[in-house]
Order: C-alpha cells, then structure tokens, then sequence
C-alpha cells in the first residue's frame, strides 16, 4: 500500500512540476534559484499528506495552492530590504512557444517590483486562469479582497510599465 502511494506521488510529482516551477518563478520575479526551493518545499509538504491529499478531486491545483502559501510564508519570513541583485545573462533559455524575450523581460522585471501578495494574486487570475472565489481560497481571503487587490496590482503594474509597453505593441 505504501509503495503505491509513492509511487502515485512520484507520478503527480514528475507531471507537475514543470508548471509548478513555471508558477514559482512568476511568483518570485524570475529567481530561478529560490523557485525550484519553494518548488521543492511545496512538493515535500504535499508528499507529508499525499495519503489525504492524493483522494481529494484536483491535487494539482491543491499543489497550486500550497505553493502560493509558502511563497507568502516565505516573503514575511524574509528580511524586508533583502532583493538578490546581479546583472542579466547574455543569453537566456531558449524561448518555448515563441514569444519577445523582451516583453517577457520587462514583465517579469515589473512584476517583480510589485508586493508578494499582489504578485500572487496577478499569477493566480492571469497566469493560472483561476476564478476570484479559486484565488481567495488559495490566499486565504475574502472574495472582496481578491478582486480589490487585482483591480489596485493591475494598476501598479501600469504604472510601472507606463509607456515602455507600447514599444512591444504592434498596432
């Protein structure tokens, strides 16, 4: 029976955590480093009850949830001044599904300056497509909440990109 269990977990494990990873890297504002720890960390707390969890109708987006937990667990855990600083590489990864690695830069770039919680609710709505009632639960608020911190991180996010978006625009 326990064997079973692993090895459902490796499997769950081994499909999600390339998204998993792709959703903590958003979160984090490209620090690869620190996305594949709040990775590994989500899925060591997930495997401490994949007994439980594995039963339950959508593990994978409990797994979401986790994730977006610890990462604000881990920012009020943090000293508030600490930011990792260094120079971009050259040359990044090669692009998967096309894409301006520019625009992606400046996006990643800006949505890196905003506040943890809205950068978790911005990833949540608009990179993992969730509803406002999904992405209060995953945060642990109010409806009302959710849509609040949306509506004010969206206008941050402009505020911050001002005009150098429309340099990426093709109209």
């Amino acid at each position: 029976m326990r064997q079973g269990r692993r090895d459902g977990f490796r499997e769950f494990a081994a499909g999600r955590s390339g998204h998993l990873y792709r959703s903590a890297c958003l979160l984090v504002g490209g620090d690869t480093h620190l996305a594949e720890d709040l990775v590994q960390e989500t899925l060591g707390r997930m495997y401490q009850r994949w007994g439980r969890i594995s039963r339950i109708d959508n593990p994978a987006a409990y797994a979401q949830t986790v994730l977006v937990r610890v990462f604000l667990t881990h920012r009020r855990r943090r000293s508030a001044g600490e930011r990792p600083v260094g120079e971009l590489p050259d040359a990044g990864a090669p692009e998967q599904g096309g894409g301006d690695p520019a625009l992606r830069l400046t996006l990643l770039e800006a949505l890196g300056r905003l506040a943890p919680k809205d950068r978790a609710v911005l990833v949540l709505r608009y990179w993992e497509d969730r509803s406002v009632e999904e992405t209060a639960d995953a945060m642990n608020a109010s409806s009302a909440a959710v849509r609040t911190r949306t509506t004010r991180a969206l206008a941050r996010l402009r505020e911050q990109l001002g005009g150098s978006l429309a340099a990426f625009v093709d109209l």
